[in-house]
């Protein structure tokens, strides 16, 4: 008999998922963006999407959400992706991907309207002098280091993201144009990881010491602080590349429950943490998130969330007391909340990885299968640590375009369905 997906580990029994997509009346889908639906890249103008696989996400509307630490406008948010396909595919449009961006704090519907609850106009102000700061900071890092001027203006245009809510320093391009001098790029990991901390304390200084965090990505989990770790080279990968400047409480994990309140709205018209509640009024902490949820939220109406990222990292420290992990990722904490509610509230939640080491960035662990190509015998993490409280229910070693691929077949058997049977989203 086969186990159901939620007591599995890293299963490609994609057909499984695809039955729960397509049969669960009530189902939460909660997606990452940048290699799961897109192919991870240098530069993040180069991103491009498959309409198709945007076309399908209108198949659970209201049951499907992003949740990304990128941003839906901009110069480099993913709604000019999507406008560019649609201007390349000559098409009517076909709406935006709604949900959270810069880590929770940027909302937005299908239609493309976008707001920012709870941040502050002194806020966005000062967010939008970060990427003045980080040009600067990098040209004077490469002043007299042996790059041509051409190469540091190259690497500087790809390197600065004037994101509205998460100004970043995405170093990816600089990775590659040192090409394996990993000497130099750690002392420019150094460099922005000085730059951050300095913007933080300018933000004291100008009455917002609680509102603003970094985030680095990848990273190697949190320490004892609360603060993430970076994770800087070690000559075999990049380590961290993004160093994105945020605003406080946009974490992903905080996104989830943000999501969920919006769903029961949905459903009951009634918001169980109320109409305004937003990513900066929840807790910080795992624990604190389940507890909220669990005080608030009917158990009956409860959806079987699925959550879906390629971010998950656990890299092995050698100690005087032995051998430890550290443990971290961007989708790392929003995937954990799911499967803890889950367990919380007796639903087969589902966590799903998708393998985006194939794209250009050198900072991903490729997923290890068997000789038949059938089993997945190694995960992201470091295969050492078995005591990981990260379960990984479902697999993609094919990357992007196989869970693309996989989605669109849901929502293909789902407009299926919906033609024959009308099921509305109110409760039961």
């Amino acid at each position: 008999m086969t186990l159901p997906l939620s007591q599995q580990s890293l299963s490609l029994d994609h057909a499984q998922l695809i039955d729960r997509l397509a049969t669960t009346e009530n189902l939460l889908l909660i997606q990452d963006l940048d290699g799961v639906c897109m192919e991870l890249v240098k530069d993040p103008l180069d991103r491009q999407i498959d309409l198709a696989y945007v076309q399908a996400t209108a198949a659970f509307d209201r049951h499907f959400y992003v949740l990304t630490n990128g941003e839906h406008i901009g110069k480099r948010g993913v709604n000019g992706i999507i406008n560019q396909a649609i201007g390349q595919a000559g098409i009517s449009h076909c709406g935006y991907l709604p949900g959270l961006a810069a880590g929770g704090v940027q909302w937005q519907d299908r239609s493309g309207t976008v707001t920012h609850p709870g941040v502050g106009a002194a806020e966005l102000a000062f967010l939008a002098a970060v990427p003045d700061r980080i040009t600067a900071a990098l040209r004077d890092f490469f002043a007299g280091r042996g790059l041509s001027a051409v190469d540091v203006a190259q690497g500087v245009q790809a390197s600065v993201l004037d994101n509205q809510a998460s100004p970043t320093a995405n170093l990816n391009t600089f990775y590659a144009l040192l090409d394996g001098d990993a000497a130099t790029y750690r002392l420019l990991q150094q460099a922005m990881r000085t730059l951050m901390q300095k913007l933080l304390q300018d933000a004291v200084e100008h009455g917002m010491g609680n509102s603003f965090f970094i985030h680095y990505a990848p990273n190697l989990g949190r320490d004892k602080l609360g603060q993430e770790i970076v994770w800087f080279t070690d000559g075999k990968a990049s380590g961290t590349t993004d160093f994105q400047f945020m605003l406080q409480g946009g974490i992903k994990e905080a996104g989830v429950v943000v999501l969920l309140n919006r769903y029961y709205a949905d459903r009951t018209g009634v918001y169980p943490l109320g109409q305004d509640f937003n990513v900066r009024q929840a807790p910080q902490q795992l624990d604190d998130l389940v507890d909220l949820v669990v005080q608030n939220f009917d158990r009956a109406l409860m959806p079987t969330i699925v959550g879906v990222g390629d971010t998950v990292t656990s890299q092995a420290i050698e100690s005087p007391e032995g051998l430890r992990f550290q443990r971290g990722g961007s989708d790392r904490n929003f995937l954990q909340l799911i499967q803890r509610l889950g367990v919380a509230f007796d639903q087969e939640n589902l966590t799903v990885y998708v393998d985006s080491s194939g794209g250009e960035l050198q900072n991903r662990k490729a997923l290890k299968l068997d000789a038949a190509g059938e089993t997945v015998i190694e995960g992201p993490g470091d295969a050492r640590d078995t005591s990981d409280p990260l379960k990984l229910n479902v697999a993609f070693p094919g990357g992007y375009r196989q869970y693309c691929q996989a989605f669109q077949v849901g929502a293909d058997r789902l407009n299926h369905r919906s033609a024959h049977v009308q099921t509305p989203i109110s409760a039961p």
